[in-house]
């Protein structure tokens, strides 16, 4: 079983189904990711270069700006990702 729910072609996140541990191979879209970090269970893992301002999409939709560089195959969480969802002054 993948351990990462994928949907989208556009998308540049994906969430983990379990712990992701340092090494790692995942495949999404027949790419090869090796993970750069230890990643939580139902955490977002970059599965691309996501550049500080560009929008960061899962399950086909935006669901924040990055506010720093993410290297593929690691974290995406609150500290490198603003959300723009629910936001009144966005």
């Amino acid at each position: 079983m993948n351990p990462i729910v994928h949907f989208d072609k556009k998308d540049n996140l994906a969430t983990t189904l379990r712990f992701l541990t340092k090494g790692e191979t995942i495949f999404a879209d027949d790419q090869e990711i090796v993970i750069e970090e230890d990643i939580p269970q139902y955490h977002k893992v970059a599965l691309v270069f996501i550049q500080k301002g560009e929008f960061v999409i899962k399950y086909g939709e935006v669901i924040g700006k990055a506010t720093m560089d993410i290297r593929k195959g690691t974290l995406a969480h609150v500290h490198n990702i603003e959300s723009l969802r629910g936001r009144g002054d966005k």
